[in-house]
């Protein structure tokens, strides 16, 4: 055994023996602290990455928060041109491929070329429009913009603003549906009728002043300007909704968290539900905030149903039996108390997420392009412009053309008159 062991063999064999056992020990030594001394740097970085996007998520410029608002409210509405006045959401989703919109839609494209708006008959409402184009709420908001952009600084005037409105109309430029409170107004023209007393008592509510807010940072002006913008509507529903929106994005725009950054869609929700302190608005706001907890708890049956987002908005309503082809589940419809909670469903559900929120609220169908404008507006509002994806841009009719007139609204214009205005002065004082 002494020779045995002594023999150069047998040590070359027992080396590599030992050497063999002590790197089975040694390996998981090793690579543990090879791993933790990664780790630490790993963590760290993808800290600051997470850190870094939520300070960039909260730092977003109060210029692209304004264009948020603007190109929101018409990237929102654009996307329901294909559904627009559609009230069959099994119609809608086999229209869209089985999934959310990835494209922009002409109006009834995959349906028939028509959509049945439930009340008013099967047709194409938007005629002349193709793909990318928007529906009469958000080319209202178009010539809402156009106007301003040719004004700035002056105060908007009703009246200045009708020989624009009365020319699109009348020139053919106008390739949307003109709903019967705009045709109401022509006639109410021509018969003399003052401006103040303009407009018909329907009860839907249209949004018209996503420009606004780049036009002055005052709030008086603010919600006087978008009163104005509503001048085919006398109903108080209707501007109650039109007060409501326009104060939620003043809030959202000019009255963040202490520390500059965002706040949220609902804390500003329920501090103008304090302001306004209106019995209406109160409950409608209360009834979306109901239906979002139903609709988003597992525990909940109507959180399972294929179409949640359709049954949501349309238990939220009363029947409407005043359709002239059948009666209307007023959830799914114009007037303003379905609209407003229906609004208030896809920002409060889908805040985190702004583009889901067009796409579900164009998925439900039903007026989606009264409710778009009001999602459009809030959630471009938080989010900003930059939240919305190259190719939904790209796809945008009026894109380049709003982009361009929205660099001259004062508060927008470079070098120009928001510097004055930063104050929020009112604009008879400047």
């Amino acid at each position: 055994l002494p020779r045995l062991a002594s023999h150069p063999s047998t040590q070359s064999a027992l080396s590599s023996t030992m050497m063999r056992f002590f790197l089975l020990l040694a390996l998981p030594l090793v690579v543990s602290l090879l791993l933790l001394s990664c780790s630490a740097p790993l963590a760290a970085a993808a800290a600051a990455t997470t850190a870094a996007a939520a300070t960039a998520s909260d730092s977003i410029s109060l210029e692209d928060r304004l264009r948020g608002v603007i190109f929101g409210a018409l990237v929102a509405d654009a996307m329901c041109l294909g559904s627009h006045y559609e009230y069959d959401a099994v119609k809608i989703k086999e229209a869209y491929g089985g999934k959310n919109p990835n494209k922009y839609m002409a109006p009834g494209e995959h349906m028939g070329g028509e959509t049945h708006g439930v009340g008013w008959g099967a047709r194409n409402y938007h005629p002349k429009t193709v793909a990318g184009d928007q529906t009469d709420y958000g080319e209202y908001n178009v010539l809402v913009l156009e106007h301003l952009s040719d004004r700035a600084p002056r105060p908007f005037v009703l009246q200045d603003f009708m020989p624009e409105w009365r020319r699109r109309l009348l020139m053919g430029e106008w390739k949307q549906w003109v709903e019967s409170q705009t045709k109401r107004v022509f006639q109410q023209l021509g018969q003399g009728t003052p401006a103040e007393y303009l407009g018909g008592n329907s009860n839907a509510m249209h949004l018209r002043y996503a420009a606004v807010f780049a036009y002055t940072k005052n709030a008086t002006e603010v919600y006087s300007m978008a009163k104005k913008t509503m001048f085919t509507h006398r109903d108080e529903t209707a501007h109650l909704g039109n007060e409501f929106f326009a104060r939620v994005v003043y809030q959202i725009l000019h009255h963040g968290s202490d520390d500059g950054t965002k706040t949220s869609a609902k804390k500003a929700i329920l501090q103008v539900v304090e302001d306004m302190n209106n019995n209406f608005i109160t409950a409608k706001v209360q009834q979306a905030i109901e239906k979002v907890a139903e609709a988003t708890d597992l525990d909940q049956a109507l959180s399972k149903e294929e179409f949640v987002d359709d049954l949501a908005l349309t238990s939220m309503a009363r029947l409407w039996d005043v359709g002239k082809s059948e009666p209307i589940k007023v959830g799914k419809a114009s007037p303003t108390e379905g609209t407003l909670p229906g609004a208030l469903y896809f920002i409060l559900k889908f805040e985190d997420d702004m583009m889901a929120a067009f796409q579900a609220n164009a998925m439900v169908g039903g007026d989606n392009a009264s409710r778009a404008i009001a999602i459009g507006m809030v959630l471009g509002a938080i989010h900003g412009m930059q939240a919305i994806p190259t190719k939904w841009r790209d796809g945008l009719n009026h894109w380049d053309h709003a982009e361009k007139l929205a660099r001259e609204l004062p508060l927008l214009k470079v070098g120009g008159y928001s510097a004055q205005n930063a104050d929020g002065n009112s604009l008879d004082e400047l």
